[in-house]
């Protein structure tokens, strides 16, 4: 039996794309084995968000070429579409694929088979157009047991100023409704009890189908019996009250939000080409406070992008540390990136400064989850167990993303239950039962 494993850089639909790929292995009889293993063919789905996602890209290559120098070695996803050149460079690579043709990765490796019998020199690259890219594929990842990543929609038309994605995935296009309910149905009868949304621009949702995002949140809940469904990202803009409304009093949509905020100030909001304001983006995040003042709300943040000021860094920090609903972090340090608008600005600002405010971000960050289970203790959640077993313990996050572990109880696996949130263990940052 042949071996594939694979590697998987940057966000979730990344590994929902390679769990779906890892599938179409596996039916064709070959055994995905770790990364770390022997196997016959190696992928590696890239990122092109930041420089170290490239490195971190270039490292796995060559790890995979010193395991098995026999071994196909393939190249899929966001840097392979822009930079197939720099990927070239690098000795040991069979294939190189762009988004546009990677759901055509297993046919590509059986030619690759063929070819390397022949002449194991000979090398294979296929980059299209991604904006000729029309249709989506469908994906979701199936690791773990309880809980799956569904890819509802790609692309983004956007074009912010620091942004290479929608070089790198094309226009915005998604599913229909339809598509994506068929689907659920068969995450459904695989046993798995949660689904998260996810997409390049998911708000974007159903604009070329003559559909909307609201609309498949409500033929979800309605129509299948998936029992928790979360929102992986969304813009501010495209997050109206009325599906806040909608989380509020849903079956299975959770309180938890994850809304990408990424300045703390307008001057570099408009540089970045957001669609926003700062008044828009705190009337959003109050706005679910006063509905649902148990829900996570986490934000995107880039620090040191270009003409940050010290002095809007500082605002940036105070906006965030007024907005009381805010539950975390996930702070980016800002990386130039080939082809953006945001590479020609003037001022940039010293790579040490960016990591210092980066710090100074994240201790915020901590704060603030610190803050958000303290606030927390002694409530009633209900919390969706884990199968694993780490070091005697299984761990479940709560409807409102609270971390939470009890002693090991296979029979508990992939159930939900209902608990009282007590003894907080602040280092580790999860309530033990």
């Amino acid at each position: 039996m042949k071996r594939v494993a694979f590697h998987t850089l940057g966000c979730k639909l990344n590994f929902a794309e390679s769990s779906d790929l890892a599938r179409q292995f596996v039916l064709n009889g070959y055994c995905q084995v770790d990364f770390h293993d022997l196997a016959d063919v190696y992928v590696i789905n890239t990122c092109s968000v930041t420089q170290i996602a490239e490195k971190k890209c270039r490292n796995a290559i060559r790890q995979a070429a010193n395991l098995n120098a026999n071994a196909i070695i393939a190249v899929i996803g966001c840097f392979a579409q822009l930079r197939p050149e720099q990927i070239e460079q690098v000795e040991g690579v069979d294939i190189i694929l762009g988004n546009a043709n990677k759901h055509k990765l297993f046919e590509y490796i059986e030619q690759q088979n063929d070819i390397k019998a022949i002449d194991c020199e000979d090398r294979r690259h296929y980059i299209s157009d991604i904006n000729k890219v029309k249709d989506i594929s469908l994906s979701y990842s199936s690791e773990d047991r309880t809980r799956c990543f569904l890819k509802v929609q790609d692309g983004c038309d956007y074009f912010c100023s620091y942004c290479t994605i929608p070089y790198a995935r094309g226009r915005s296009r998604s599913a229909t409704i339809a598509d994506v309910l068929e689907v659920v149905k068969k995450i459904s009868d695989e046993g798995k009890k949660e689904i998260i949304l996810t997409g390049i621009n998911i708000g974007d949702f159903g604009k070329h189908n003559g559909e909307t995002f609201f609309e498949l949140m409500k033929a979800l809940d309605r129509e299948t019996d998936i029992e928790r469904y979360r929102i992986s990202s969304i813009e501010p803009n495209l997050l109206t009250e009325e599906m806040i409304d909608f989380v509020s009093v849903s079956r299975a949509f959770l309180p938890h939000f994850h809304i990408p905020l990424q300045a703390g100030t307008d001057t570099i909001l408009k540089s970045m080409k957001r669609k926003y304001d700062t008044a828009l983006f705190a009337q959003r995040i109050n706005y679910i406070h006063s509905k649902m003042p148990y829900a996570f709300i986490a934000a995107d943040v880039i620090v040191g992008f270009v003409g940050e000021t010290d002095s809007e860094f500082e605002q940036t920090t105070a906006f965030i540390n007024g907005l009381q609903p805010l539950s975390a972090l996930h702070v980016f340090t800002y990386s130039e990136r080939p082809n953006t608008l945001a590479i020609n600005f003037d001022n940039k600002v010293p790579v040490q400064i960016r990591k210092q405010r980066s710090l100074i971000l994240q201790e915020i960050s901590q704060d603030k989850k610190h803050r958000f289970y303290n606030q927390n203790t002694n409530s009633q959640r209900k919390v969706l167990w884990e199968s694993d077993n780490e070091n005697g313990l299984m761990y479940g996050f709560t409807d409102n993303y609270i971390r939470v572990c009890k002693p090991y109880n296979i029979q508990f696996a992939n159930q939900i239950e209902e608990v009282k949130l007590c003894n907080l263990d602040t280092d580790k940052l999860h309530f033990r039962l």
